[in-house]
């Protein structure tokens, strides 16, 4: 019987002092409690946990991803949106982070949305859609300023999606149509400024050689040859054509040049036939 009783009380020191040892990861953090007074912080490896006497609160220092869900929120130009982020933050002083806050976790996902459901209304809806990294670093200040005290920082913050009306939606479309025509125009115009210029220069060019005008002509003749069109309309400069419709213009204001002479040779041709002679 003294055997039996000696081999229970054996059984139960070894389940007591199996039940005292708790192993600490390396990334993991123990704050103690002995009779409800806090003791140091605990590092990684084995630590000694008297059950009854001793409480241990195990503190995991790796970075935290907290989804913040969709949030409703009105931009300052009065436009309803759901927003949603994400937040990514670690414990970096376990004791506080015990007994500054009863769940840090908890905690930073409420300050979280509700900074974010101030900054985004505190902003326009463009800077919501092309600012976005502004607006993340104000939300990461705003957090880190709140949860400091818990032993918390917060690294980052990025807002994932934004959601607007669909009506909202269409309107930016047009809208975003309409500047990429305005631009086109602009484009367009400018190109329509340059080539004026370039032709005038040109312009300048040749009128200063007419031969380089008159092989440009044929140059372009040659061009429209080698189409094979049936119907080619090629306008004339007047400047090639101006000395025979002056002669023309000269014949029929001077009577004298046909009347008298039945062979239509006028006196000054015959002149210069006698000279010739």
């Amino acid at each position: 019987m003294i055997w039996v009783l000696i081999g229970v009380v054996v059984l139960v020191l070894l389940v007591f002092g199996v039940s005292s040892l708790k192993t600490l990861k390396e990334y993991e953090r123990g704050v103690g409690f002995r009779l409800g007074r806090l003791r140091e912080a605990l590092g990684p490896g084995i630590r000694l946990v008297i059950p009854g006497l001793d409480k241990m609160v195990r503190v995991d220092l790796r970075v935290v991803a907290l989804t913040i869900p969709p949030q409703e929120v009105i931009t300052r130009d009065n436009v309803p949106a759901r927003v949603n982020a994400v937040v990514l933050f670690r414990v970096i002083d376990p004791i506080r982070s015990v007994m500054a806050v009863e769940n840090h976790s908890v905690a930073t996902s409420q300050i979280a949305q509700t900074t974010l459901r101030s900054v985004v209304g505190r902003a326009d809806l463009d800077t919501l859609l092309a600012h976005r990294a502004d607006l993340n670093e104000d939300l990461a200040v705003s957090i880190a300023t709140q949860t400091e005290p818990w032993g918390v920082e917060v690294d980052v913050v990025e807002i994932k999606d934004v959601e607007i009306p669909e009506q909202m939606q269409r309107a930016m479309a047009r809208e975003a149509e309409a500047e990429r025509e305005r631009r086109a125009k602009v484009i367009s115009a400018r190109g329509e400024l340059q080539a004026s210029k370039e032709l005038r220069d040109a312009a300048i060019i040749l009128s200063e050689s007419p031969a380089s005008l008159q092989l440009r002509y044929l140059q372009t003749l040659l061009e429209l040859g080698a189409d094979q069109n049936s119907t080619v309309v090629f306008p004339i400069p007047i400047d090639i054509v101006s000395p025979f419709l002056d002669a023309m213009r000269h014949k029929a204001a001077d009577p004298s040049s046909v009347i008298g002479h039945p062979t239509g040779v006028s006196a000054t041709e015959r002149t210069h036939d006698d000279h010739r002679a």
